[in-house]
Parts: structure tokens; sequence; C-alpha cells
């Protein structure tokens, strides 16, 4: 047989799998999406972190439900500061804000026995007209956001003052208190866990895998990148399990609280608005670059007017929901609240020049400060040293933000 013959018939080596594994994916997977995930990876850590130095009880279903009372009013205020900072500007006014509308509602109910329900939408109308004033002399007088909203700080402060004559008023009525303290209402037989905030837990499980898998399909409707399908399953599988989870921890204590259903009605509704909408792309593309949206078409003393109007709202509905827990309106509420949400923001993944961030940085960053806030109160740090470590915690998120840019640069 002649050589050509034998070197056809010879069997082909078989060929080489260098299909990655499952591991090299989920790595491949976090270096690029490092700026989605970086935060969240670092929230999973501190709980666990604080979960074994505690002694197990950060994430008692007692403790998780204090938890989510004493930071409902921050992430309310981290949410519209997202917006803010995406569309490049800043507010420092909105802990003054909150103060101001806490007063304002104590006068109302207390002094003057309005109708719980008339106070806090007479309330929101308030800080919407708050947020509009400032948004005036932003969009369309031109003054820098940080010099308009500082003397919003100022103002708002010192109206607390004057509303209040310099006393506390309490208390509040009790189903004003309920859109903080309450629960939701037990129905259906008697089980273990909570039966409504359980079917809730799975409806918000079956909503968060449709919205991955309809992402999922767009992109590849576009021709854009798309994760591997194993990869999508332990991503859909890990949301599940967390949610679950959290759901479960509520549920065999009194259920979810009305506060989070507040806070996650604001998480939807704006998470839909900033990237299934008009307005949001225009806050997007504002913000990344003013003069090239401009000549796109956004008009953007309208979209910036909108956003501290937006920003107002929020700071009353905060300004409510930590009046009502607190079962007072006193002339320190709201002390160093822009600067939590503020940091929250960064933390969360918002840049400093505006057009990033997203509604979930801005709730993940601001559990980033509530988890270390309440961890290190359980395991006995003082304040001083719990401000050294936010402090900490916020240049290192933004410094990873400044490394994370250079990195894609480079």
């Amino acid at each position: 047989m002649s050589t050509a013959t034998q070197e056809t018939e010879s069997p082909a080596p078989p060929p080489a799998d260098d299909s990655p594994g499952l591991g090299a994916l989920l790595l491949q997977g976090l270096r690029t999406n490092m700026r989605q995930y970086g935060m969240l990876v670092a929230l999973a850590l501190i709980i666990v972190i604080f979960q074994i130095w505690s002694d197990d009880i950060l994430l008692r279903p007692l403790n998780v439900t204090n938890l989510v009372q004493q930071n409902g009013y921050i992430l309310i205020l981290a949410i519209g500061m997202m917006i803010v900072i995406i569309a490049g500007h800043i507010d420092l006014s909105v802990g003054s804000l909150v103060a101001f509308i806490g007063s304002a509602a104590g006068v109302m109910m207390i002094k003057h026995d309005m109708p719980w329900g008339v106070t806090l939408a007479v309330c929101l109308v308030i800080g919407a007209a708050a947020g509009a004033w400032q948004g005036f002399w932003i969009a369309y007088i031109g003054i820098p956001s940080f010099i308009v909203t500082l003397a919003g700080m100022l103002v708002f402060r010192g109206g607390t003052q004057i509303l209040l004559d310099g006393q506390s008023l309490s208390p509040f009525p009790d189903g004003f208190q309920k859109i903080s303290t309450g629960f939701m209402p037990e129905v259906g037989p008697y089980t273990q866990y909570h039966n409504l905030t359980m079917l809730i837990g799975l409806a918000v499980c079956a909503a968060a895998v449709r919205q991955e898998w309809r992402g999922r399909q767009q992109r590849a409707e576009y021709e854009l990148d798309v994760v591997p399908l194993g990869l999508f399953f332990v991503k859909c599988a890990a949301i599940v399990a967390a949610v679950m989870a959290f759901t479960m921890t509520l549920s065999s204590w009194h259920g979810a609280p009305v506060g989070l259903l507040i806070l996650c009605g604001l998480f939807v509704a704006f998470s839909f608005v900033m990237r299934n909408t008009v307005i949001g792309r225009h806050v997007y593309a504002l913000g990344g670059n003013q003069p090239a949206a401009k000549l796109s078409g956004v008009r953007d003393k309208r979209v910036t007017f909108l956003v501290f109007v937006n920003m107002g709202v929020l700071a009353a509905l905060a300004g409510l929901v930590f009046a009502a827990r607190l079962n007072a309106a006193t002339p320190s509420a709201g002390l160093n609240f822009e600067l939590e949400a503020i940091a929250a923001a960064f933390i969360g993944g918002a840049s400093a020049s505006g057009g990033v961030g997203t509604v979930l940085g801005a709730i993940i960053g601001g559990l980033v400060l509530g988890v270390l806030n309440n961890g290190m109160s359980l395991v006995g740090i003082g304040t001083d040293y719990q401000q050294v470590i936010k402090g900490l915690v916020l240049l290192a998120a933004v410094g990873f933000d400044v490394w994370n840019k250079r990195r894609i640069g480079s």
C-alpha cells in the first residue's frame, strides 16, 4: 500500500476541547461586568463577615426586618440621588428637606388634626414644589447645583426650626406610623411562614427570571454578546436563591414591612423609567455628554428641571417614612442624610462625571452602608470608628470606579 493511501486511511486525531469550564466562564463574566457585580460581591462578603462575627445575629429575622426599616428612607433618597448624579448634578438639600417635610407633617396632623392621608399628599406636593424651585435656578438660570442645593439646605433647615419653634411634635396617628413600621396582613391558613410574603417572593422570582430571559433574547436579536447558557442558568439560580432566602427570613417573623413594599415599588418603577423610557435615556445622555445631548435634540433644561422635581418628591417621601418610624417631628431630623445618599450612590457605581449608574446600584450601595452600620453596632464598634470605616469604604468604592475606567480604556 502506498504512503499516500496510508496517510489517507489513518484516523484523524480527536479535536482539542478548548471550551472553557464553568469556573472559567464565571471568572470571565465577573471580569467583563466588574463594574456591575463588584459591589454586589462586596455586599455578600460584608454580610458573611458580620454574620460570623456577630454570632449569627445579623441574619436573624428580627434584625433583617429592623435593617430594612432602619434604612428604608436612605434607600429612597439614594434612588433619587443616583438619578441626580447620573444627570451630572448633586443635591445637598435632601437631608434638610426630609426634616422640613417631617415638621410640616407634624404641624398638619398633630396641631391641626388633618387626616394623615391628606397630609401625605400635601407633603408630596410640597416636596415637588421644593424640587421645582431648585430645579428652576439650576436648569433655567444656570446656577450650579452645588450652590443652589447648598442654599436649599440652609433654607429648609431654617424652615424646620421655624415650623417647630425648636420643639419636637409627637405622636403621629397610628395609620401614619404604619407606612414605616407596619407589616402586610396575614391571609390564608396558618403556616410557619407569612403566606402573602411568600407569594410575593415567588412572584418576584418569576418576574426576575423572565426579565433576565427577555434581556438575553433582546441582546441576541441585536447580535450582541450574550453569556453562555450554562452561566445564564447559574445567574438565574443565584437570583432565585437570594430572593427566596430573603423572603423566607422575613416570612418567619411578621412578613414584609410596608416600607419594603414602598421601596420595591419605587425600585421597579424607576428601573423601568431609566432603562426603557425616553426621559430615562435623556438623563443618561445629558450626564454623559451635555453638548452632544443638546445637539441630538435632548431638551436639557426640561430634563434637569424634572430630575430635581423627582428628587424633591422622593425626599418628601423619605421624610414622611422617617417621621413615621421616629413617631415624632424633630428639628434635628435628616441630619447628614444627604451624605448617606450621596455615598450610597457612589458606592453603588455612580460616576462623579455623570452618565453612569443604575437604580439597582443605588440600592446595593445603600445596603452596603446599612449592613456596615448594623453589623458594626452588633459587634460593639463605636460610632467614631464606624465613621472612619464608612469613609474608607466610600474612598475605596470611588477608587475602584476610577481604576475600572482606566482598565477599560487601556
